[in-house]
C-alpha cells in the first residue's frame, strides 16, 4: 500500500482511513511529513511554517523557564501513545518525567498544546481534542498564530470546557500544570 501519493504539494494534508496500528505507523519511512494516528486513521501533515514554529519555540522558552523539576516540556515530534491505534504528536506537551519512555509517553500528558495551521485546525479542535479528553489530559491549549489568540480548555466530567480565551495583548496566568504567564502576541518572535 502506498501511503504517500507521488505528486504532493507542500502544505497538503493527507488522511488515510485504516484502521492502522501504532506499530504500522512506526514502520512508515521518513518522508518529510509528521505521521499521527488518530484512532486508527493516519494523518500526515507537512513541516510547519515559520510563524507556527516561532509560536512553538517561544512557548517552549516560557514553559521551560517555569517548569518544576518533576515535570518536563517537549515539542513535536514527541509521541503521546494512547492505546494501539492512537499516537499523536501535539506541538508542545508537559509530562511527568517518570512517565517518559524511549518511545514517548503511554499515558495522557498533563498539558497538550496545538498551534493551529490552516490544514490542521479542524483536527486540533475535533478528533485530537476528543482523544486527549478521553485519555484524561487535564489541560489542552490551542493557539491561533494568525490572531494571535490562546484558548484554554480544562477537562471537566470527561470533556473539555473552554475556561479562558486570551486575546493577543492580554496576559493570562496558568495554575495547572504549573504557574506560567502567557501573552499571545509575545509568542510571535517578530
Amino acid at each position: 500500500m502506498t501511503l504517500v501519493p507521488p505528486q504532493l504539494e507542500h502544505g497538503d494534508l493527507i488522511v488515510r482511513d485504516g484502521p492502522f496500528t501504532v506499530e504500522e505507523r512506526d514502520a512508515i519511512p521518513e518522508n518529510g511529513y509528521r505521521h499521527e494516528l488518530l484512532d486508527g486513521v493516519l494523518l500526515m501533515t507537512p513541516t510547519p511554517r515559520p510563524r507556527h514554529q516561532s509560536v512553538v519555540g517561544e512557548l517552549l522558552v516560557r514553559l521551560k523557564a517555569a517548569v518544576p523539576r518533576e515535570l518536563q516540556v517537549y515539542v513535536a515530534p514527541f509521541d503521546v501513545r494512547i492505546g494501539e491505534r492512537t499516537a499523536i504528536e501535539p506541538d508542545v506537551v508537559v509530562v511527568r518525567r517518570s512517565d517518559v519512555t524511549s518511545k514517548g509517553i503511554v499515558v495522557a500528558p498533563l498539558l497538550a498544546v496545538e498551534v493551529h495551521s490552516p490544514s490542521t485546525k479542524a483536527y486540533d479542535l475535533g478528533p485530537k481534542k476528543e482523544l486527549l479528553a478521553a485519555a484524561g489530559c487535564p489541560s489542552y491549549w490551542t493557539i491561533d498564530p494568525r490572531q494571535p489568540e490562546l484558548v484554554v480548555w480544562t477537562l471537566r466530567d470527561g470533556a473539555y470546557a473552554e475556561t479562558a480565551r486570551v486575546a493577543a495583548q492580554e496576559s493570562w496566568t496558568a495554575s495547572e500544570p504549573f504557574a506560567v504567564t502567557i501573552t499571545p502576541v509575545e509568542l510571535l518572535d517578530l
